[in-house]
């Protein structure tokens, strides 16, 4: 009998036994590139915010340099590091310690408060305009001071006391107006400028009353000034920004999940109201702190958070560059404001508004443009 041979049949199997299972190797594969991209590309993202930060610090640095060095009296850089470092003659002493270090120090301070109060600001109500010295902040910080000021005659430590609590209370006045089961960023904010616009008011009646000596005085701090300060005024604000950049960083943990909206935000488990309230607490409160050494600083606040966004793009509020900007900023534009005229020393929020108006500017008329404007 002839053994019938029967031909193979067919598989519906692409990879019947023995055949390698290809598909799950170029899944695999795949899965492999794509965490090795990612992994790259955050390690390009740190790389990147880490070489932005060492320069800005550079530029803080050699602000910090050139003010101390720069004056009547200008000192080679050795003197000023042996002065620093404990030596030098008792001319150089007294001109680097008690003339020119306390008011460069402060001035960092001044830029780096306002720059990381306007960065929260800005990033938490999803607004360029969204800076304490344009919603209202700056301004009840210096109603109250003008107000203890002219009035009651306080002066020193109390005077920077009473323009703390005026920042606080004209933050949380705006705050409660906001308040619509929620608080929106764009309403905050005309809130804000509103009630910015009405302390603006208190200030200058307080001003036409007073005496030609007492309102000279007045709109010398309110336009933003380092002139005479020293060791008093800078203590304070170091004690209050060693407390407060801390909180403001801890409470930073919710900034992300807060700039999706409220409602992503609740969804990936954060607590908006308390969140967002502690943001802007601990922002209002950086702002009054600046306010109280310094006078109410323009645009500071405003100008140095985009600065560092756009140096660092896609990395959110950019929190610690924007404050290295400010304190950068603060402090050459108050050696500018100390130089740039013969036997005339201006105020440094003069400087800073000369930088910050026309950008204001530029941002309204391009609102207009792209149909964002009023």
């Amino acid at each position: 009998m002839t053994e019938r041979v029967h031909p193979p049949t067919k598989s519906n199997d692409p990879f019947p036994a023995g055949v390698p299972d290809r598909a799950g190797d170029l899944r695999t594969t795949a899965a492999s590139d794509a965490a090795a991209g990612l992994g790259r590309l955050r390690r390009q993202r740190r790389g990147r915010f880490v070489a932005v930060c060492l320069s800005l610090g550079l530029v803080v640095v050699a602000a910090f340099l050139l003010a101390v060095s720069t004056g009547d009296i200008a000192l080679p850089l050795g003197d000023v590091w042996a002065t620093l470092l404990g030596g030098g003659d008792p001319g150089s002493r007294f001109v680097v310690v008690e003339l020119r270090l306390p008011r460069v120090l402060l001035a960092l301070l001044v830029g780096f408060c306002f720059g990381l109060s306007g960065a929260v600001f800005q990033a938490l109500l999803r607004n360029p305009l969204a800076s304490p010295d344009v919603i209202g902040v700056t301004s009840g910080a210096a109603a109250a001071a003008v107000l203890a000021s002219m009035v009651y005659g306080l002066s020193g430590l109390p005077l920077s006391g009473v323009a703390l609590a005026g920042a606080l209370v004209a933050g949380a006045c705006i705050y409660l107006l906001a308040w619509r089961r929620g608080v929106n960023g764009q309403r905050l904010v005309l809130i804000g400028i509103g009630v910015g616009t009405g302390l603006s008011s208190v200030v200058s009646y307080l001003m036409t009353r007073s005496e030609v000596t007492e309102a000279q005085a007045a709109f010398v701090w309110l336009a933003g000034s380092l002139n005479g300060r020293s060791w008093p005024q800078f203590w304070p604000l170091l004690g209050a920004t060693a407390l407060l950049v801390p909180l403001v960083l801890l409470a930073s943990r919710a900034l992300s999940a807060l700039q999706l909206g409220d409602g992503t935000a609740a969804g990936l488990g954060a607590r908006v109201e308390r969140d967002r309230l502690a943001l802007l607490a601990c922002a209002t409160a950086l702002a009054g702190v600046a306010t109280a050494a310094a006078g109410p600083v323009g645009f500071v606040a405003f100008v140095c958070p985009p600065i560092a966004r756009r140096l660092l793009p896609g990395h959110g509020a950019a929190l610690l560059p924007a404050a290295l900007t400010g304190a950068a900023l603060v402090a050459l534009a108050d050696l500018v404001g100390q130089h740039v005229l013969p036997q005339t020393q201006l105020p440094v929020g003069i400087v800073t508004s000369v930088v910050g108006a026309p950008y204001l500017l530029w941002l309204l008329a391009r609102a207009n443009r792209v149909g964002q404007g009023g």
